[in-house]
């Protein structure tokens, strides 16, 4: 997997107030950890950032940061701060990748041949209850999605995390708890949940769909 290169410097002054004047400039704070170092506060230009930080992949991408430490270093995000009204990224996480190491990176879901499942063909819906899920790899095996093949599948039908094929030298986490990731909801069963949770509100709006479709 290629990695992108973002452009950083070193911030030479950390705190609130210098944080606050760094985002008046256009430019987000930023830490970098891990791999066996201490960390070190960095900036980037919000501009920047901005292409990549709304990406259902911005987690499993992987990142060269010039302008600091020695050419070469990998880069994973971690974690990402968005303003609550803009959302503007505030503040970005990023975790050192040794030679040789294995991360851990959120990768998002796609599903894909809809048309090849008799449920949805018959009115279902799929219900999506995970969008993106932890797997275990080499920074240079990280996948941009994880593909669900919808083929076959009837009313019903449920996808669990453990039931995923991985690609070769991709693993989930040990110990991961398993979860529910979409199931195939028939029509009735919807109209049925849906009437619930207006009783229990109290409402007695139009009916809306309450399930996703991808």
């Amino acid at each position: 997997m290629a990695s992108i290169v973002l452009d950083a410097k070193v911030r030479k002054v950390s705190g609130t107030g210098a944080a606050r004047a760094e985002r008046r400039e256009g430019l987000v704070p930023c830490v970098i950890y891990g791999d066996g170092k201490g960390p070190v506060s960095i900036c980037v230009s919000r501009d920047l950032l901005n292409r990549y930080v709304h990406k259902s992949n911005f987690f499993s991408t992987v990142f060269e940061i010039n302008g600091i430490e020695q050419q070469g270093q990998l880069f994973v995000a971690k974690d990402i701060q968005f303003h609550p009204v803009t959302d503007r990224p505030l503040h970005v996480d990023f975790m050192r990748v040794g030679k040789g190491s294995k991360v851990t990176v959120r990768v998002p879901f796609t599903f894909v041949n809809e048309a090849a499942s008799p449920g949805l063909k018959l009115g279902g819906v799929l219900n999506i209850l995970a969008h993106e899920m932890d797997v275990v790899c080499d920074p240079e095996n990280i996948p941009d999605k994880i593909e669900i093949d919808l083929t076959g599948f009837e009313f019903h039908h449920t996808v669990h995390a453990h039931e995923i094929k991985l690609q070769a030298g991709v693993a989930l986490p040990h110990g991961s708890k398993n979860f529910t990731i979409a199931t195939v909801v028939a029509p009735t069963i919807l109209k049925k949940e849906e009437e619930a949770e207006k009783a229990s509100t109290g409402t007695s709006t139009a009916p809306t769909e309450t399930a996703a479709t991808s």
